[in-house]
């Protein structure tokens, strides 16, 4: 198969629709904007979010919260979760993401202290919770900070 031989599957494509190019055309005359009003000047219409003068939805609604645009999101994960491999295994995000422990890898991998650890892990993560590196180093692991 070659560049020039491939074409779209029938039906597929259609031709685009040529607008204002006379009555017989089936869209000619007003190229389907109907007589006069806003919509069927050049440059015609209303703005998006625009209800006519109404009180827009986006002004009606209150504003809650503070949402920090430049904040850090972490993939989080606990202790006790790393009890799931075996002994001497290096765990790291993409161990994670394959065993489907973790959905997303977002700015890195966070690992918090909540619960106990068993196994000699060396774990690769972005950022540990004090605990967390006490645990993993404890039961005769590894912490590393990447």
């Amino acid at each position: 198969m070659k560049l020039h031989e491939l074409s779209p599957a029938v039906g597929s494509a259609k031709d685009a629709w040529r607008k204002g190019r006379g009555t017989g055309s089936g869209n000619g005359k007003t190229a389907g904007k109907g007589h006069k009003g806003q919509n069927a000047r050049s440059g015609g219409g209303v703005r998006p979010g625009f209800e006519g003068g109404q009180n827009p939805l986006y002004r009606r609604l209150p504003k809650r919260g503070f949402h920090n645009r430049f904040s850090t999101r972490y993939a989080i994960i606990n202790v006790e979760t790393l009890n799931k491999f075996e002994d001497g295994a290096v765990v790291d995000i993409n161990t994670l993401l394959a065993e489907g422990i973790i959905r997303k890898e977002y700015s890195g991998l966070k690992v918090l202290g909540d619960g106990e650890i068993s196994k000699k892990l060396t774990v690769k993560a972005a950022v540990f919770s004090a605990t967390a590196k006490e645990k993993i180093e404890a039961a005769g692991g590894k912490a590393e900070v990447i």
